[in-house]
């Protein structure tokens, strides 16, 4: 098995256009067309863990942070990033990283974060903006069947918890082709009134180019008449952070032991007790302060996030009960979700989770 091979199957689990703007995702160091000797996936990508990887011959790391997050002027090991890159190409080792692919996922970071809470009714806390697309299309009633089939296949017509959407209406086109024309009905120069049908159906941006290549190999016009509009709909199942509820209520002491237990966190930080029950619950692994405000917005009695600075403690302002678990720790479950999913999907092939405890932030 190639590296590519896996690569694919990881981009099925987190697409990488799903990956924010600022992100670096994806393969890092290494050649995917070389052939795998074992994965090893891992929290942080650092110099230990590529010893691991080492003695364990595996020849991609897939990790869940990207070592190489900004550009590197020079390469000349004078830090923890550099020493990485350096031993990973020395020992022909590719790297290969998830991060907000896998944070975006309506089943990545945060479902993980609440299914070890045991939460339920999930929803995407911050629906992501601008991914929607529309598709318009025209053709004959023959070619409807066919071409419609096509473009559900390519991923188009996803909507929540359907498949197939589409919507369909009747007119009339025009069209008259000239002396070079081809055309399905009708001859060069004439003037053609045809019944068509109009097709619209929704896809992710991600997947333009396999819907335009459905579109353009199924429809029988020499000429395909379409048109593509972003759409400012929220995605409904794509986005960061995620709510979700407790079995029965908790007070917010007995809510921060439960957390620090089943999170395994070391030390909880959080602003002060509203003297509420803790029912609704929202959750955003790694950094998160920037979704305040949302977990407000959504009615959530409880945010946990990390890496919370002193000031966005009072941005609770009594309203919910603000915590941060660590940032490791709220995402430390991430790991073996990956390989959860790769033996899964490729159960004939060794995916080893890391024996390296990562976290580079310690506890007396």
């Amino acid at each position: 098995m190639k590296i590519k091979d896996i690569l694919s199957v990881l981009e099925q689990m987190a697409p990488l256009a799903y990956a924010e703007d600022f992100d670096n995702v994806g393969l890092l160091t290494g050649n995917a067309s070389d052939e795998a000797t074992g994965v090893l996936v891992c929290h942080d990508a650092l110099e230990t863990v590529i010893n691991e990887a080492i003695t364990k011959n595996c020849n991609l790391i897939v990790c869940f942070h990207p070592i190489l997050f900004s550009g590197l002027k020079k390469i000349t090991g004078k830090n923890y990033v550099e020493r990485s890159i350096i031993k990973a190409i020395k020992n022909d080792i590719a790297i290969y990283a998830v991060h907000t692919a896998l944070d975006n996922h309506k089943n990545g970071v945060n479902k993980i974060f609440c299914d070890v809470l045991g939460l339920t009714n999930t929803k995407i806390l911050i629906p992501k903006e601008n991914y929607i697309r529309k598709l318009v299309t025209y053709t004959i009633p023959e070619n409807l069947e066919k071409l419609r089939n096509a473009l559900f296949d390519a991923g188009a017509g996803n909507i929540g918890n359907y498949e197939n959407c589409s919507f369909n209406s009747q007119g009339l086109g025009t069209y008259q082709g000239n002396e070079n024309s081809n055309p399905e009905i009708g001859i060069p120069g004439e003037f053609v009134e045809a019944k068509e049908i109009k097709i619209e159906v929704t896809f992710e941006k991600h997947l333009e180019a396999k819907i335009l290549k459905a579109l353009f190999n199924n429809h029988v016009y020499e000429e395909v008449a379409y048109e593509i509009y972003s759409l400012n709909n929220t995605h409904q199942n794509i986005g960061l952070g995620m709510t979700g509820e407790l079995e029965e209520p908790m007070d917010e002491t007995a809510f921060l032991n439960f957390v620090k237990e089943k999170m395994d966190a070391n030390g909880i930080r959080h602003s002060a007790f509203t003297g509420k029950k803790i029912k609704k619950v929202a959750v955003l692994g790694g950094s998160g302060s920037f979704a305040i405000k949302s977990a407000i917005a959504a009615g959530a009695d409880a945010f946990l996030t990390a890496d919370l600075k002193y000031h966005q403690f009072y941005e609770a302002e009594g309203k919910l009960l603000l915590a941060d678990i660590g940032h490791f720790e709220s995402e430390r479950y991430t790991k073996n979700y990956i390989v959860d999913y790769l033996t899964k999907k490729i159960p004939n092939f060794a995916f080893i989770l890391s024996e390296e405890n990562t976290n580079p932030v310690k506890y007396l």
